[in-house]
């Protein structure tokens, strides 16, 4: 834990606050359906009012009240939902418990219900003297957070009444909804008065600070409440127990893995606090003021990391005997000061400093020993019978455009990539022109992943591949607006194949295809950055940002807006239709770095491959990496048939979806079983990680390359550069 934990010098007053409030909300020794939930020594051994004086140590007298009692009722709500459904589990009552509860937090306008239990009446009271002084969008945000909070403990109970264990990202993604620092995270904003701007906070950097916060936050409960958890309430979301299962270890050896996992998160959120939010605040014009709001804000998460981490060693709510044996601190009278601060900062940043340079102690273009192995397809196959004159056609279009420079491709390098065999997998059912604009695209974008580190990689121009990326949105218009000359084959493509896809689209969808374009091109920055710093990535910021190289965003509006507007758009935001597409999308992902391994390893010096950001984490062999990866990608995609076998139906009859949008939906499940299988067949069969092609390179790129990697030829990079780039 490397900041200072400090102690709010308002605990007292607020722990006789919250246990007026409690008593007043009938908390304390009043039953629900016949069961206790709490009683005063129950909260006083929690003290709760500890946890928030710990995790908010400059908020004021009344704001550490108010924000205590928002800590009572959600660990009261936590502690309700576990008695009365839970443990019984009934689920259709625990759903109709927590739809009553969107009553209690309107967006706008007052509270009209009338609470009918403690959960209601604590909701009722807070949301009043909370929500009404934020600005809206805080209370979008907030909204968003609590009901997640709230409705996604459906999830925790229905694995277990169905025995389940879920998998590690899964487990990941799903405790930062469940597990509420997300929440935390608003209400951070809130004691320090001081919002994040609207215009970055659904930005990559801050929703990286608040996912590490929220990851190191989940984290370390698991490893405090394993013991209560797992022993006593047989509780499955716990991140200890999905380690040890997953991976077979040990409780112990899980718990040091999970504990290994928190400082990953913790150096990935120092990274992205100071080396991407101030270039955010550039980029954004972000005024003095708003910046300093920012920086309140990230120092308010430092603050509650530190603080959640004191309050943890003292609850009787935790596994936490003899914790403090070898510690003092503010509670307990112990040493404190700013010396005794910086001897835990210097102990804390010594014992992880092997971690943090391992990550940066990759040694490129070494050899790569593992064979890739065999992936049996996932799902039945079905080819376009339109594959071989798209073939013919792909390659007179990659002429055209410029794409056979003789230093990123030549034909050679292009049929051998043999990019409608792919396509003809994943849109079997395409018409010629269909598939010819599906085959362009996977062209387009393999072309440009090449593009990149051969272009800017070699130079370490980030300035050049931001200046590339921003004249690369100009070729994708939303309302007809005029478009610039192509400079160089990148944008004569892009220029070409999006009039192609959204002729017949709304402005509004058109947009959101321009927007996964440009989130698809803005993560290859990422991989520049990182490949600049020789830093491999932290696994879970890796396997999120893959998903966005790997183009998925992209391929999901396109599937999306092929059923045109009868799927409302929030059932796209369900947990189980984003189950369905994230699992397939890390399937796939998955699918491509075992494959292209010895590729990216050996022959690029590639840090971006899951294989090598496991090897690195687990610090491990080769072989074990690989057999992580396998096995991730074997869980990933029993998610996806367990989401659309058991979770999609549930949906489908939990909301009266109407037959015809129910069939829709199935129809994009099956598309994605489509994309999976295409994805897996073109990798077997295609020729670019053959050993053959792996050394093989163009003419013109010889010269430009050099004997033993990447050359400095200036020249030839120029002219592979956009205009003014």
């Amino acid at each position: 834990m490397p900041y200072p934990a400090r102690l709010n010098p308002h605990l007292e007053r607020a722990r006789t606050h919250s246990k007026a409030w409690a008593y007043e909300m009938d908390m304390i020794d009043v039953p629900q359906h016949g069961t206790v939930i709490w009683d005063e020594h129950d909260l006083d051994s929690h003290d709760y009012a500890l946890l928030c004086a710990y995790t908010h140590p400059d908020a004021g007298a009344e704001e550490l009240d108010l924000i205590t009692d928002w800590y009572v009722w959600v660990f009261y709500f936590d502690d309700h939902f576990l008695e009365l459904y839970k443990r019984t589990g009934d689920i259709d009552s625990a759903r109709t418990y927590l739809d009553r509860l969107n009553l209690f937090m309107p967006a706008d306008g007052a509270i009209t219900a009338t609470p009918e239990n403690p959960v209601e009446a604590g909701l009722t009271d807070l949301w009043n003297r909370t929500v009404p002084h934020r600005t809206d969008g805080w209370r979008r945000r907030f909204i968003e957070s609590t009901k997640a909070l709230l409705e996604e403990s459906l999830w925790e109970l229905a694995n277990i009444n169905e025995g389940r264990l879920s998998n590690p990202i899964e487990y990941i993604e799903m405790r930062r909804k469940v597990g509420g620092a997300p929440w935390s995270a608003n209400l951070v904003e809130h004691s320090v008065h001081a919002e994040v701007p609207d215009r970055i906070a659904a930005s990559r950097p801050m929703e990286v600070l608040r996912d590490c916060f929220a990851d190191g936050v989940h984290l370390r409960n698991d490893l405090f409440s394993y013991q209560r958890e797992v022993q006593d309430e047989g509780e499955l979301s716990n991140g200890v127990l999905v380690f040890e299962k997953f991976l077979g270890l040990t409780t112990q050896q899980a718990a040091d893995a999970v504990n290994d996992l928190i400082t990953s998160r913790l150096h990935q959120f120092e990274h992205t606090a100071l080396t991407e939010v101030p270039g955010l605040f550039d980029e954004h014009a972000v005024d003095p003021a708003a910046r300093a709001a920012t920086f309140a804000y990230v120092k308010g998460l430092q603050d509650w990391q530190s603080g959640g981490h004191e309050w943890h060693l003292r609850s009787s709510r935790y596994m936490n005997e003899g914790a403090l044996a070898s510690r003092g601190g503010p509670e307990l009278g112990g040493a404190t000061g700013i010396g005794t601060s910086a001897a835990r900062i210097f102990s804390s940043v010594l014992a992880t400093a092997p971690q943090r340079l391992r990550s940066y102690s990759s040694t490129p273009f070494r050899a790569a020993q593992v064979e890739r192995p065999a992936i049996e397809l996932p799902f039945p196959l079905r080819l376009s019978p339109h594959l071989d004159a798209c073939r013919v056609r792909n390659v007179d279009w990659a002429r055209q455009l410029g794409f056979l420079d003789g230093v990123v491709w030549d034909e050679r390098k292009l049929r051998a990539t043999d990019l409608p065999l792919c396509a003809a997998g994943i849109h079997p059912d395409a018409d010629a022109d269909q598939l010819d604009v599906t085959s362009d695209w996977l062209t387009w974008g393999t072309y440009a992943d090449d593009y990149y580190p051969i272009v800017f990689g070699a130079t370490r121009d980030l300035a050049a591949a931001k200046a590339c990326n921003e004249r690369l949105s100009l070729f994708m218009p939303v309302d007809g607006e005029p478009t610039p000359t192509p400079a160089n084959a990148l944008e004569a493509g892009l220029a070409d194949v999006w009039p192609r896809t959204t002729a017949g689209m709304t402005p509004e969808n058109r947009r959101a295809v321009r927007k996964a374009v440009d989130t698809m091109t803005s993560s290859w920055l990422w991989e520049l950055v990182n490949q600049a710093q020789n830093r491999i990535p932290d696994p879970i910021d890796y396997v999120e940002m893959r998903r966005r190289t790997f183009g998925s965003d992209l391929t999901m509006s396109l599937s999306r807006f092929s059923h045109g507007r009868a799927v409302p758009p929030e059932l796209y935001r369900t947990r189980p239709v984003q189950a369905i597409e994230h699992a397939a999308t890390d399937y796939s992902c998955f699918v491509n770095d075992l494959f292209s391994y010895r590729k990216e390893i050996q022959y690029e010096g590639e840090l971006h491959n899951a294989v090598l950001v496991v090897q690195n984490f687990l610090g491990c062999s080769e072989e074990c990496a690989f057999g992580v990866v396998g096995n991730l990608m074997s869980a990933r995609l029993a998610e996806f048939k367990h989401a659309a076998a058991i979770e999609l139906p549930a949906l489908f009859r939990d909301y009266a979806i109407a037959p015809d949008v129910q069939e829709m939906l199935l129809e994009y499940v099956e598309e994605f079983r489509n994309w999976m299988a295409g994805i897996v067949n073109w990798h077997e069969n295609v020729g670019r990680y053959t050993e053959r092609e792996l050394n093989y390179h163009p003419a013109a790129a010889t010269a430009f390359l050099g004997p033993t990697g990447i050359g400095t030829s200036s020249l030839r990079i120029s002219s592979l550069l956009p205009a003014g780039g």
